[in-house]
């Protein structure tokens, strides 16, 4: 598989190309099968569904890999959360965490991945269809991110009843992230047991820390999911993506193989302080897609950038809604062209 092989910096004969959010509401055929499901999380709980739209991009715009159409959310749903998606405001958590008793009643471990069933299902599903030569990528929000909804009871601009906790009881927030951390560990596990490829670690909202305390509340974490999955399944590729960190890019270290770059991290200063040490993914500006020629403007600077280093082709972070589907597939194309090698 090209996009496995980029993981591992082997040598491939262009350089891959995939978009995060790839499987969303861009594509019309998306928007039919969403119909046909009722709601998001519904969608997300319907194992045929779930796969239709994670093979989509596939046929539909030409991507190396396809990634599992599932949300980073399902994890502390079933741990014991009760969440919903409310038009216009998002995820909702009925009833965030505040206290250490809260946390102790949520369920921990292999208990709680064990509940996601219908994700597994969609694993099995999807690799019984998908081409031999394309990759399926597997994912899980990092515990900070996943922390954040839990504790926020939903998106914030501010973080400011997580970071109180951090800066006034950081034993509790530390509580949180162990416990959410060793159910993401075995629920990446069951992942890759299901047939998934590669597993990527999203931290959506690492900008949210300052500097000094990144490692301590968010990374250390991450890399303690690596470290166990790399313990028992040392072939299988992990990406890193931290959204938002580049004053912190000399402070990354751990054992995992590339390091998604989000837009705001000019490329060249990722690849100088990290392309020695993994392959680099993304960056390119979501809203670039809105125009070809801002999109080849782009594609053609970070094949310039990447042409001597190990690289993947990606958006800096998920694609929009109302990106014309055309758009999409120039895109994927003319990264493909660009880099042939």
């Amino acid at each position: 598989m090209i996009f496995v092989d980029a993981c591992l910096g082997k040598e491939t004969p262009y350089t891959p190309v995939w978009m995060m959010r790839q499987a969303g509401r861009y594509l019309p055929e998306y928007m039919r099968v969403r119909a046909t499901a009722g709601n998001f999380l519904n969608l997300c709980h319907n194992p045929a569904l779930a796969a239709e739209v994670t093979l989509q991009p596939i046929d539909i715009v030409g991507v190396d890999a396809a990634i599992l159409f599932s949300d980073i959310l399902v994890v502390p749903n079933e741990m014991g959360m009760e969440l919903d998606f409310i038009k216009g405001e998002g995820p909702v958590f009925a009833k965030p965490i505040v206290s250490e008793a809260d946390i102790d009643a949520l369920l921990g471990g292999k208990e709680a991945a064990d509940r996601l069933t219908y994700v597994y299902e969609t694993i099995k599903l999807v690799r019984k269809q998908l081409a031999p030569d394309k990759a399926l990528i597997g994912f899980t929000g990092a515990p900070w991110t996943l922390a954040t909804y839990m504790i926020e009871g939903q998106g914030t601009k501010t973080y400011n009843i997580c970071k109180k906790m951090m800066y006034s009881n950081p034993e509790l927030l530390h509580k949180i992230l162990a416990k959410v951390t060793e159910v993401v560990k075995y629920y990446m596990e069951a992942q890759i047991e299901a047939g998934i490829d590669v597993v990527q670690i999203f931290d959506s909202w690492a900008a949210a820390i300052e500097p000094s305390k990144y490692d301590e509340f968010s990374w250390k974490y991450m890399v303690e999911i690596a470290d166990y999955l790399k313990s028992k399944y040392p072939h299988i590729p992990i990406i890193m993506f931290p959204k938002g960190i580049p004053a912190f890019l000399d402070k990354i270290y751990g054992n995992f193989d590339v390091f998604g770059v989000d837009w705001s991290t000019p490329m060249a200063l990722a690849k100088e302080k990290l392309g020695d040490k993994y392959v680099l993914q993304g960056n390119m500006e979501p809203c670039r897609l809105y125009s070809k020629e801002a999109t080849r403007e782009c594609v053609e600077s970070l094949a310039e950038t990447m042409r001597d280093g190990r690289h993947i082709f990606n958006l800096g972070h998920g694609i929009l809604p109302d990106v014309p589907v055309e758009n999409a597939k120039y895109f994927v194309s003319l990264c493909k062209e660009l880099s042939k090698r």
